[in-house]
């Protein structure tokens, strides 16, 4: 069935079954190509904002107006939104590394439409099939990740996610502002054809790349998912107490959730996962609704309606995405160390202040332009106070800086294994639907209400603290086992919960005093290299 459904993952499962393809053993190394993904994100992200104020780009599919532009932008996250979904049904088929596998098969024929575009109808399917692609990539990348990862490095390792996005909106803005000089299509061309690169890259990678060990133990596929974790955190070696801890774990789980008979869509909303699908869920609709997406994409707009022009718009749009860069780093480096809930709700509560202040700026020292800037019909509002520009674009750097090491984490360690690709599937659902209705309703927004939008914008963020506040418990430094009962035994109200440490590293020790007692039946454990 695989050789009919999947022709090109049948030959990548055939390859690595061979052994002709090498094997990555560094849990590290794995983690940085499967957030490749993250970057070829980042690349969509920034392969507009760059070239929607180029002239050669309005002149070329006819000067869109807001909505029109709009509808453009968002149907790379209407593509998401399917492909968010359908890789449910892969993860759970295929497994999550070969997810990624047909995610790179439809980014490349996604952007060769794109390179070889004519007009905004084959742009919105080119984009449509490329947010397919991302869907999928953004769902089953740090599902593998936090399934290949111990509790002390998963905080970090999914960081890694949100890094390489910023890495790539930043080259591909790059890219973009340099082909910008050019004086014809190839402004566009050019950019949208290297997209293509990251895919090729990951592609080539992922036969070298483990399967999920928790995916292999749901099919039973024991001695598999035994040797992939002794590859990954014990040199091969199979007897290893942390192998033999996180085994344990495993089968204990799997044991405990095949007794709930039920893996279907609506076990999802039964009363033992609702909670935290729900955690998960949020995590992505309130990062959404901070506005930092809608940013990103129309930064070129937002810094118009500060007041910059020509070359100045592009070069401090930049910065901003070097800030976003740089300002990630602290959560790969304390992300494993701060409780992520306080980190939730200080950075949600810090950018609603920013939000509203950018929103009294523009009110206190702008004015209506009716007709909208020249070239620019969405921006209808401009500041001229040269102090309050500065302060506009002072408050848009700080809100990035902030958004970066607090809002950027991903949701699969709270979900339970066996539902956890339809859960993660759900929730990235949900951001990219969240995606969609920003993309597609900013630039309209900017034309009708102005700065009123940052004041939305302010209001979702002082919701999502609230929220975090009240039911979104502490999960740091936990291992996937033992998240479950801290959603299963502890009440909904998060605020009312304790934080207990981590008993992995004591399941390790025990382990260990097993192994050298006897007491550890090594045949159980033992796995084929």
């Amino acid at each position: 069935m695989r050789s009919v459904a999947f022709p090109l993952v049948y030959l990548l499962v055939k390859v690595t079954e061979m052994g002709k393809a090498p094997q990555l053993n560094n849990v590290y190394l794995i983690s940085m190509l499967t957030t490749i993904g993250g970057l070829i994100q980042g690349f969509d992200v920034s392969s507009m904002s760059a070239i929607i104020g180029t002239d050669q780009y309005k002149e070329y599919f006819h000067k869109p107006d807001a909505v029109a532009q709009g509808g453009i932008t968002a149907s790379m996250a209407g593509g998401s939104l399917l492909g968010s979904l359908f890789s449910a049904w892969t993860s759970d088929r295929y497994g999550r590394r070969d997810s990624l596998f047909i995610a790179c098969i439809f980014w490349l024929t996604g952007s060769t439409l794109m390179c070889a575009v004519q007009n905004v109808p084959m742009l919105i399917v080119s984009r449509i099939i490329n947010g397919f692609s991302v869907g999928m990539l953004t769902s089953q990348g740090p599902i593998l990740i936090a399934e290949i990862s111990l509790p002390h490095q998963r905080g970090r390792l999914l960081s890694l996610q949100q890094w390489m996005i910023t890495w790539g909106i930043l080259i591909m803005y790059f890219i973009s502002f340099g082909t910008s000089y050019i004086s014809n299509n190839a402004v566009f061309r050019i950019p949208w054809g290297i997209q293509m690169i990251p895919a090729i890259i990951l592609m080539s990678c992922l036969p070298m790349m483990p399967r999920s060990p928790r995916w292999l133990a749901t099919q039973d596929r024991w001695e598999e998912a035994v040797a992939v974790l002794a590859r990954l955190h014990a040199k091969g070696d199979t007897l290893d107490p942390v192998v033999l801890a996180q085994t344990t774990e495993i089968r204990e789980k799997i044991e405990l959730e095949r007794q709930y008979q039920s893996s279907g869509w609506m076990e999802l909303f039964k009363p033992r996962n609702i909670i935290r699908v729900h955690c998960g869920i949020f995590t992505h609709i309130w990062s959404q609704l901070s506005g930092t997406n809608a940013m990103m994409y129309y930064i070129v707009y937002i810094f118009q309606m500060a007041g910059l022009e020509g070359n100045n718009t592009l070069l401090s749009a930049s910065i901003q995405y070097i800030i976003n860069v740089v300002m990630t780093l602290p959560a790969l480096i304390f992300i494993d160390r701060l409780p992520r809930r306080r980190l939730f709700i200080g950075g949600a509560f810090i950018m609603a202040v920013l939000q509203f202040t950018q929103a009294g700026l523009m009110a206190s020292y702008g004015y209506h332009v009716p007709e909208g800037l020249k070239g620019s019909p969405t921006v209808t509002w401009r500041v001229s106070n040269g102090k309050a520009s500065k302060a506009i674009i002072a408050c848009s750097y700080l809100f990035i800086a902030t958004f970066a090491p607090t809002w950027g984490a991903y949701p699969p360690e709270i979900i339970p294994l066996y539902i956890r690709s339809k859960s993660v599937s759900l929730a990235t659902f949900f951001n990219w639907a969240c995606n969609f209705a920003l993309t597609f309703f900013t630039p309209p927004g900017f034309k009708n209400i102005q700065w009123k939008i940052y004041c939305v914008f302010g209001t979702f963020c002082l919701v999502a603290a609230i929220h975090v506040f009240l039911l979104f418990p502490e999960t740091c430094g936990k291992s996937l086992e033992e998240i479950d009962e801290v959603f299963n035994n502890q009440s909904i109200w998060a605020f009312k919960t304790g934080s207990e440490p981590s008993r992995f590293a004591a399941d390790v020790e025990q382990a260990k005093e097993d192994l050298s007692a006897g007491k550890v039946n090594t045949a159980y454990f033992e796995a084929k290299a």
